[in-house]
């Protein structure tokens, strides 16, 4: 279950970058009291319905933005409703849970070590945390996490478990902690992540009834043996005994930082039958249960995995116009780095999708990474109360036969279709990417989709940034246009595709194809045809052909 903790050092590297937000006093203390409120919906669902409305990345990286606003807004805080609220039960615990600290990275890690000695380590279990009393060798009850202190009488529902005994080998008393989990085959957590498994079990032993079906598929971990022997080994053998063979076998020794980020290395990308959000540090040798109290010990902590989901602040809404019209909207961020990537900027894909998620300034967004390497918009995860108005471009002012000059907004598209017609799909020319049409066009030689091959070294040098090579350069690129064939100059104008259609070396003869004869072509449907037709047939293009006309290129 989510511990009272302050999670701020774990959250580091999501939240190196980020700066105080530029807000009044009022404002700071309307967006806090909305993120509490955000949170105690999301505690109340987690610890009393049993439903994760987000995944525990995203939460733990909300609650710690709450802290560091707070810390931003000292004089105006919102202190952070306790998590656990809802969770307390009236069964208390015969040993209290103690949750654990996490460390930030290999450095804390490293220093955690170095104070310590007979040190163990095993995966942490993302599941939810129970606590087994046995008496007489019987389960006499088993009681949910809650605060660490009290929880939840799971004792019936434990008892329809066939991973947990109910009756040990073992005479006396026997209190076992550990982590009720989803089931899992060859889960790797790298690759698959946490698949909604931990809200699973919670949402099952939340329900009044619990089908076979659904009781198979929920694992047990033993974690630890309060009141079981001192020795670390002593322990496992008799976790071994009692037949919890697999929480032996998972907690390994560990004398240096090498082995603690070999096995942590080890579980993140190897199968494991859980899934799982980190590693375990634990000494051996820890005080007597009696001691133990529902906070995190000095003897035990997690050092989890790099996160695979981010949640960062949204700085404005772009939007990108291409070469065919469309537009997409992109979203500046606050910078963050997920695993070896820093990422400030993530693509949203299409108008509408913005236009349904109504994202402004301000709202807070959840980053992964698509295969590990592309950055992928998630989701919103709260919103800004105060709702910045966002200008977005008109959805009808944009289309493939648009923007076929630098007029006033449409540089973007202008720009693309430029990028085009040189790039590898067009007239293929060296020398010539999107910054340098950029110059171009901002210092008003390019106005023109074609206003460049009246350009020669002497005017092109003229521009500021251009130099006597590059110049050269330019303008063996531009000559060397002159001489490409038809079809690359279609192809570079935009010309709707045609499949394998073979096509006509002339102008005249694709201009009079009616949409009919088009259509009868292999690959070339009535939406293809109509385009073809209105490519040929629109002012702009014509202009265009008789500038190529003109400049004597042939086929035009």
């Amino acid at each position: 279950m989510r511990p009272i903790i302050t999670l701020l050092l774990c959250l580091a590297p999501v939240l190196s970058s980020a700066q105080c937000p530029d807000w009044t006093a009022e404002r700071a203390d309307l967006e806090s009291r909305a993120l509490q409120r955000q949170l105690a919906e999301w505690d109340d669902a987690y610890h009393r319905q049993g439903i994760a409305l987000v995944d525990d990345e995203v939460y733990d990286q909300a609650r710690s933005r709450l802290r560091y606003w707070n810390d931003c807004f000292a004089q105006g805080s919102v202190t952070p409703a306790d998590p656990l609220a809802t969770a307390t039960g009236d069964v208390p615990h015969p040993v209290a849970q103690t949750g654990l600290a996490k460390l930030a990275d290999r450095a804390a890690v490293t220093a955690w070590m170095a104070r310590r000695t007979d040190l163990w380590i095993q995966p942490k279990v993302d599941g939810v945390a129970v606590t087994l009393h046995y008496r007489n060798s019987s389960l006499v009850q088993a009681v949910s996490r809650g605060d660490g202190s009290r929880g939840q009488d799971w004792t019936a529902r434990a008892r329809q478990l066939p991973a947990v005994p109910s009756q040990l080998p073992l005479a006396g008393e026997v209190i076992l902690q550990g982590e009720l989990y989803w089931q899992l085959e060859h889960h790797v957590q790298a690759t698959a992540g946490s698949v909604g498994a931990r809200g699973r079990v919670a949402g099952a032993m939340a329900r009044q009834t619990l089908d076979q079906a659904t009781a198979r598929r929920i694992g047990l971990f033993v974690w630890d043996w309060p009141n079981g022997p001192s020795d670390m080994q002593a322990r496992l053998d008799g976790l071994t005994a009692m037949g919890f063979t697999q929480s032996a076998e998972l907690t390994m020794p560990i004398d240096t930082i090498a082995h603690a980020a070999h096995w942590r290395d080890h579980w993140f990308h190897h199968p494991l039958p859980f899934a799982s959000d980190g590693i375990v540090l634990r000494q051996g040798e820890r005080p007597n249960s009696g001691a133990w109290q529902a906070q995190p010990p000095n003897w035990a902590a997690a050092w989890k995995y790099p996160v695979r989901t981010a949640v960062a602040r949204v700085r404005k809404v772009q939007f990108s116009i291409g070469r065919t019209g469309k537009i997409t909207p992109v979203l500046e961020l606050d910078p963050l780095q997920l695993d070896d990537r820093r990422i400030s900027r993530v693509s949203l894909g299409s108008l509408p999708r913005w236009q349904e998620a109504d994202i402004r300034p301000d709202d807070q967004v959840a980053i992964a990474l698509a295969g590990l390497t592309i950055p992928r918009y998630e989701g919103v995860v709260w919103r800004a109360q105060h709702r910045q108005p966002v200008d977005a471009p008109a959805a009808d002012a944009y289309h493939a036969l648009s923007c076929w000059q630098a007029s006033p907004g449409c540089e973007q598209q202008f720009v693309a279709r430029l990028v085009w017609l040189s790039g590898k799909k067009g007239l293929d020319l060296p020398q010539l990417g999107p910054g340098t049409w950029q110059t171009l066009v901002e210092s008003g030689l390019v106005a023109g989709l074609l206003d460049w091959l009246q350009l020669d070294q002497r005017r092109l040098q003229s521009v500021p940034g251009i130099g006597e090579a590059s110049a050269s350069s330019l303008a063996s690129s531009f000559q060397l246009a002159r001489e490409r064939p038809f079809t690359a100059w279609l192809q570079a104008l935009g010309v709707p595709p045609t499949g394998d259609t073979q096509l006509a070396d002339n102008w005249d003869s694709l201009a009079a194809t009616s949409p009919e004869q088009w259509q009868a072509r292999p690959g070339i449907g009535a939406t293809r045809a109509r385009q073809l037709r209105a490519f040929f047939s629109t002012p702009e293009v014509l202009r265009l052909r008789q500038q190529l006309h003109e400049t004597g290129i042939a086929g035009f």
